[in-house]
């Protein structure tokens, strides 16, 4: 299963540092999430980068998740 790390700003509503879930695609890990987090609101992840075994996607949707991949959610930093 997929292993999910939380950053101190997320814990604020998941109380977990990390989790595992039986996903194979992006998406399905968003609605993994919000299913068993229901106070998180949807931006808190939804409007972040996000990194699957260490590459950083900025826009993923249907981007593949490995049943052994570890996911990271980033604030995004834009450049000037």
């Amino acid at each position: 299963m997929a292993i999910v790390i939380f950053s101190s700003e997320l814990q604020k509503f998941t109380g977990e540092e990390r989790i595992e879930l039986g996903v194979s695609t992006y998406r399905q890990l968003v609605d993994g999430i919000l299913g068993r987090y229901p106070d998180m609101p949807a931006e808190e992840i939804t409007e972040k980068a996000v990194s699957i075994d260490g590459m950083i996607i900025q826009d993923p949707l249907l981007d593949p998740v490995a049943p052994d991949s570890e996911v990271h959610f980033l604030d995004r930093i834009s450049g000037g």
